[in-house]
């Protein structure tokens, strides 16, 4: 099992980057935010990696965190999401924005992937609604370089969850609100009240 590959980036290509290390170039499947962040040729990259194994081929799957690596595992064991839908999914929307629109059962979000229609979204919703969590929304203190999973077994406080209803009932969607309230530091340990506000602001 090769759990992450470090090297050089010899090779751009339209799904996957090629990575040289010790001499050997290995071909790794990537998201297109990952392809759009190399900056140039030659520069150094590592990527945790996933073995998809099948009767034909052996392909690699890597990505810059063990989060985005532990998303795609998550995906993966969603009824008809294989590795390709999977890696579309991580494409159009980020770690966050996918818990995101997980949550709030917006499956427009999720079909914006390439390959993945209203019912793969809704197969996305309900089998990975149970595996994330709020708190998965917001800085826990842990990093993704110290291995952060976006599977979590903790409730938000109150005051997000109040706040969400109260900005679902003023006419925005709950991914929306959740997406608001996300980018406000500190957001699980205030008030109702004064997130309510706060978010408001981010809506603007």
């Amino acid at each position: 099992m090769i759990g992450y590959v470090k090297g050089t980036v010899e090779g751009i290509l339209e799904d996957s980057v090629l990575l040289e290390n010790n001499g050997i170039g290995y071909r790794i499947f990537t998201s297109g935010m990952v392809l759009a962040s190399i900056s140039r040729m030659h520069e150094q990259m590592m990527l945790f990696t996933y073995l998809h194994v099948r009767e034909d081929e052996l392909s690699l799957f890597g990505f810059p965190t063990k989060e985005e690596l532990d998303t795609f595992k998550l995906l993966l064991s969603v009824n008809g999401i294989g590795p390709k839908a999977a890696l579309s999914i991580l494409t159009v929307l980020s770690v966050r924005d996918l818990a995101l629109a997980v949550m709030s059962g917006d499956t427009k979000a999720i079909t914006k992937a390439n390959g993945v229609g209203a019912k793969g979204a809704n197969r996305v919703i309900m089998e990975l609604k149970d595996k994330l969590c709020l708190d998965d929304l917001f800085d826990t203190g842990a990093s993704a370089e110290e291995g952060s999973s976006v599977v979590s077994n903790s409730v938000v406080g109150d005051s997000v969850q109040d706040t969400v209803l109260a900005l679902v009932s003023l006419g925005y969607s709950e991914f929306e609100a959740l997406k608001a309230i996300k980018q406000i530091p500190g957001a699980e340990n205030m008030e109702s009240e004064d997130l309510l506000k706060l978010a408001l602001k981010k809506m603007f």
